[in-house]
């Protein structure tokens, strides 16, 4: 085990470095910049560069000077925007430059916030983490239960009208249910229980230990419930038909067979075999959960994270935070599915990931 998890750590580099050269280079493409927003913004129209730098991508350097120099800008004024913002290299250096960068956790400084990259990220982190934290505990604390539960009572009342209430909260968009809680809940129309505004109250500091946890879950309640209000379905139903798959198989009817309680049967032998596709999808759940599933919950909220963060620079062409926060997401990802492999040998011992490679 430990080769194999030697290679895969080693194997991590050259994704990363695909992944980042293909969005580098989708980049490069992408109309507009932050050359052409601050010329804009010199010009007097604001934010509307975006929709009118029809040929200013990064790496259209020709239209991108043609354009700038119709617009009456001093060529040394432009070459000291280039040279502010990096645009001074060629695309190929710049890129293995921020490479060299980034192997350090180098990620430069925002174009726009005054403020390095990984200060931001820090910054949002506890946002995004507290999110995705309880949203995926509480989804697999009741999903997995319930998808025992229901594959057990397969055809039952039980069954129907459970898998009717998932559907249901499935099709529903978390940003539609996250409107409805603030109507209901939070001052909109009916009760005013739950803040609206933020992670935690003015004042937390001053609060004594137990007040901040209260005053800290008080305000994530309505977000995380909004968050997971769509994670249910698809791991209860996955939980189910993965256990429903191992309840028929031979080695089940042997064990009831040799008069095992029901009980043992299901959480001694089916159990172990049946969740080894569950951890296969937690990789993927907590990346989603924990940076992009929740960008509209964190504006609906006005909670600042790392999807909102992302989003933004994105649309402002904050290069900097783009490609960090790019790095950031791709790491962990590639990291937590590592984990999941890891975890799929400490499930079952059986599973030889080394001995299949060879």
């Amino acid at each position: 085990m430990g080769g194999y998890i030697l290679r895969r750590l080693m194997l991590i580099i050259p994704t990363l470095i695909g992944i980042m050269l293909l969005n580098f280079i989708i980049v490069q493409a992408a109309p507009g910049g932050p050359i052409e927003q601050m010329i804009a913004e010199m010009e007097g129209h604001g934010s509307g560069a975006l929709s009118r730098a029809s040929g200013g991508g990064a790496g259209d350097e020709a239209s991108r000077g043609d354009s700038r120099g119709e617009r009456g800008i001093p060529p040394e004024m432009l070459e000291e925007l280039e040279k502010l913002y990096g645009f001074d290299k060629p695309p190929h250096e710049r890129f293995f430059k921020m490479l060299g960068d980034y192997a350090t956790f180098d990620f430069g400084e925002s174009f726009y916030r005054d403020r390095t990259v990984i200060e931001l990220i820090l910054d949002k982190m506890p946002v995004s983490i507290s999110l995705g934290l309880w949203s995926t505990l509480i989804i697999y604390l009741v999903s997995i239960p319930l998808g025992v539960r229901k594959a057990v009572t397969d055809g039952s009342r039980f069954d129907v009208w459970s898998s009717s209430v998932i559907v249901v909260g499935y099709a529903v968009p978390g940003f539609l249910f996250a409107i409805l809680l603030i109507v209901l809940f939070a001052g909109g129309s009916y009760f005013n229980w739950f803040p609206l505004r933020g992670l935690t109250s003015p004042g937390f500091d001053q609060m004594t230990w137990y007040q901040q946890i209260g005053d800290y879950f008080w305000h994530l309640t309505l977000p995380v419930l909004a968050n997971v209000i769509g994670g249910f379905a698809t791991l209860t139903l996955l939980t189910k038909n993965s256990f429903l798959d191992e309840i028929g198989k031979q080695y089940v009817v042997t064990a009831r067979a040799k008069g095992l309680e029901e009980r043992r049967v299901l959480y001694g032998h089916v159990f172990r075999n049946a969740m080894l596709i569950v951890i296969a999808s937690l990789p993927g759940v907590l990346v989603a959960l924990f940076f992009t599933g929740s960008l509209l919950i964190e504006v609906i909220f006005s909670l600042d994270g790392l999807g909102l963060l992302g989003f933004e620079a994105a649309l402002n062409r904050d290069y900097p935070v783009v490609f960090g926060t790019l790095y950031i997401f791709t790491l962990m990802g590639l990291v937590l599915k590592l984990i999941s492999d890891i975890t799929y040998v400490l499930v079952d011992p059986r599973i030889d990931f080394e001995s299949r490679e060879s």
